[in-house]
């Protein structure tokens, strides 16, 4: 029990702290996780002190828990698809989900049995796999790239709808081949039919549990802290029902579920998120991290060049980048309105993550007590897909979405959320220093302003989720709230903290000693306190009012921040810092990032200015206080 509770705790360290690195250094998280687990298990090994061995410590109990493992992530991807914003990305998606499908499996068995040379059985098997592109690889991927939003929705919905559809057709081929080890005589017919029909069965199964759910929750049926165990308890035991009926038809079930309740339109959906992808990163890096360090030294030899077989392995990894993904898409894509230069960056990119490698995991065990021997090489030919495939396309995604002109903005931009006149002015002044800006607002009178001034703008309220689908995100950053209610701009940031960061959402709002009213609102709902003087709505129009504008400085080695804040009246107020690459740093209450030579300075400030003779006086006297500083410190004595 001891060393059980110590494999989990250190798996646990590892694969998290895999992924803190990786945000840390903007390498792909799936990259470290694999090279954490290797260095824990085979590579530990080989010098005597093996940190990690899952068979060992868990046995038989391993298999089950990735089942489970993978049936949670599935559901969580299947409640991220929402069929509204699937339909905006054309026909595209449905060509890729159904041709591309056909072709990619038909394509990735015939190089797993020619090339790499694994058994009819096993490379069909293969092949049906390799159909997932991993959503939990390609979305920050695409989001480091800041892609334009056809192909990144594209791309994004391909790796949704493919996983469970990846996984079915590996069922497929794993039942038909048990069936035909089982009656040698079975045909192809005797076999098909009933897994598609046990696959549907699934889905029914799977919606009708999602229905029940959709039911039950806004009635007050289940408590409020009781929704979510009672949501994944379902998940668990949809999945494990369904499995009853065929072999892994439960991973068909729980993605129809997650789809289902995505689309029903129940207001506790917003409440199950956040829980759901902590669940999601805690099951992709404990899976990962035990899959990965279950691997043995001789797994190896699959990928030694100097050998056959390691040879046949990494052509076969060649053929796949360049021939078979690129000519599933290509093909899938034929007679449809994408342009050429987005057919080809999709028929590049296409990661695999962790579905392949738990449904490879899963069946690797399952071909060898049918007596494929080849069986046994499909857990190590799965991750070295997944680094082939995660590097070439992680390490070139930037090089050829420029090169292929599919870049979206290159600067982050900023999101405004209500048009007043202060918004007005400064959504004027970042646009004039090349900022993305955008103001969004509900009152279509309060947007005349921004339309008289040819700014972007959406009519819309931002809290509507429609607004996802309608309003392309990506490409802001940054949002400020800044409506004339400050219990709306708090609800905004609370709202959005949890998909921008934190400390990526500023609003107008109570000052600095508000975290001390127990009238206010707590900080932990607000966003980040505009200005260091925390300035609030009426503050700002008043000031507006007195005729205060916004005003740009830019910081040099001879031209610092004192420099620039000489220039200024004592009443000016610094509200951000834009760097050299577009970044935004924000001045708060609480918080003053650093000024460099480089950056540009965004103030607040009265109409007038300082004349040439008041800065002179005003650093001569900043000089004359220094000076009488120096002078009066306190001489060292002589011993």
């Amino acid at each position: 029990m001891e060393s059980q509770a110590l494999v989990i705790a250190t798996i646990g360290v590892l694969g998290i702290g895999a992924q803190w690195l990786a945000w840390r250094t903007g390498w792909p998280a799936i990259v470290l996780m694999l090279a954490a687990g290797f260095l824990a298990g085979p590579v530990a090994g080989e010098f005597g002190f093996r940190l990690l061995d899952p068979e060992a410590a868990f046995g038989d109990l391993m298999e089950p828990a990735i089942g489970i493992g993978v049936a949670l992530i599935l559901f969580e991807g299947g409640l991220s698809l929402d069929l509204r914003e699937l339909r905006h990305s054309g026909s595209a998606v449905w060509r890729l989900a159904t041709v591309g499908v056909i072709v990619g499996w038909v394509l990735g068995a015939l190089a797993a049995s020619q090339i790499a040379g694994l058994a009819w059985p096993v490379a069909i098997l293969f092949g049906g796999i390799l159909i997932v592109t991993g959503p939990t690889v390609v979305i920050p991927l695409l989001r480091q790239a800041n892609v334009q939003p056809r192909p990144n929705s594209i791309l994004k919905w391909e790796g949704i709808v493919n996983d469970p559809t990846g996984a079915l057709c590996a069922v497929i081929a794993y039942e038909y081949f048990r069936r035909v080890a089982e009656s040698p005589n079975a045909s192809i017919i005797e076999v098909v039919p009933p897994l598609i029909i046990a696959a549907i069965l699934s889905g029914l199964i799977g919606y009708a549990a999602a229905r029940v759910i959709a039911y039950l929750f806004p009635r007050g049926a289940i408590p409020e802290y009781l929704k979510v165990p009672v949501l994944f308890t379902m998940v668990i035991l949809v999945f494990v029902l369904t499995n009853k009926i065929e072999h892994e038809a439960g991973l068909v079930a729980v993605t129809v579920m997650g789809v289902t309740l995505a689309n029903t339109g129940f207001s506790s959906i917003r409440s199950i998120h956040p829980f759901k992808e902590n669940i999601a990163v805690l099951l992709v890096s404990g899976i990962f991290i035990l899959l990965s360090s279950s691997l043995h030294w001789s797994d190896l030899v699959y990928l030694d060049p100097t050998t056959e077989i390691g040879l046949r392995f990494i052509l076969f990894l060649l053929a796949l980048l360049f021939v078979v993904r690129p000519l599933t898409v290509l093909i899938s894509l034929l007679g449809t309105s994408v342009p050429w230069n987005e057919r080809l960056f999709i028929a590049w990119i296409a990661p695999r993550g962790i579905v392949l490698v738990a449904i490879s995991g899963l069946f690797a065990l399952r071909l060898a007590d049918l007596g494929y021997s080849d069986g046994q090489v499909l857990t190590a030919l799965s991750f070295a897909v997944v680094v082939a495939t995660v590097v070439a396309h992680g390490f070139s995604i930037n090089i050829v979405a420029k090169w292929l002109n599919v870049k979206g903005t290159s600067k982050p931009g900023l999101l405004i959320v209500g048009s007043t006149p202060w918004t007005i002015a400064l959504a004027k002044e970042m646009r004039a220093l090349g900022t993305p800006v955008m103001i969004v607002d509900p009152s279509w009178q309060s947007l005349s302003a921004a339309r008289r001034e040819g700014l972007p703008f959406y009519h819309g309220e931002i809290l509507n989720e429609a607004t996802e689908h309608n309003l392309d995100l990506t490409p802001y950053q940054v949002l400020v709230a800044a409506t004339d209610n400050e219990a709306y701009n708090t609800l905004v940031c609370n709202e959005f903290a949890h998909e921008i960061g934190r400390d990526s959402v500023y609003q107008l709002g109570e000052s600095a000693d508000g975290e001390d009213d127990k009238h206010a609102l707590p900080p932990t709902l607000r966003g980040r306190a505009l200005f260091e003087s925390g300035f609030g709505v009426n503050d700002v129009n008043q000031r507006q009012q007195q005729g205060w504008v916004f005003r740009k400085t830019k910081l040099s080695d001879e031209f610092d921040f004192e420099a620039a804040r000489d220039t200024l009246p004592d009443s000016a107020n610094m509200l951000l810092l834009i760097r050299r690459d577009g970044r935004l740093r924000f001045f708060t209450h609480a918080a003053r990032p650093e000024p460099r030579a480089g950056d540009t300075i965004i103030s607040f400030a009265p109409p007038q200015e300082r004349t040439p003779e008041e800065i002179a006086a005003r650093r001569a006297a900043k000089e004359a206080e220094r000076e009488s500083g120096r002078s009066g410190d306190p001489k060292p004595q002589a011993g």
